[in-house]
């Protein structure tokens, strides 16, 4: 079965999302998060986001239906990646959990390699 227009794989990138509704910690996950055709919008498991526009206090988007916060980014190469550092209770799709690995040894490979220069 074809994803629905807004989920088109190559408007798709392994991101960290963490909700900020009920304080600086909450819950998190490394997951896919599909982009609409204009980038304004993003997806993750049929919830739908809209970006604070700089707006948000320790929140960078939220989400259309509860309006509840949240942080959404790139994974960092060092895995810290929660505000105020680590990764404790993060979790990790399934269906990304390889893909997510591959990438950050690729970033720490970059790092490496810039730093040998």
């Amino acid at each position: 079965m074809p994803l629905p227009k807004e989920y088109r794989l190559s408007r798709s990138r392994i991101m960290y999302i963490e909700a900020k509704s009920e304080g600086l910690e909450g819950d998190a996950v490394i997951g896919r998060v599909f982009f609409s055709k204009s980038g304004k919008t993003l997806y993750y498991t049929g919830l739908r986001f809209q970006s604070l526009k700089g707006a948000g206090l320790k929140a960078n988007y939220f989400e259309t239906e509860s309006g509840d916060f949240y942080w959404i980014s790139g994974p960092r190469k060092d895995q810290n990646d929660r505000l105020y550092g680590g990764n404790q209770g993060v979790l990790v799709d399934e269906d990304v959990r390889d893909e997510y690995e591959n990438l950050i040894g690729q970033m720490r490979r970059r790092q490496s390699e810039s730093a040998g220069r």
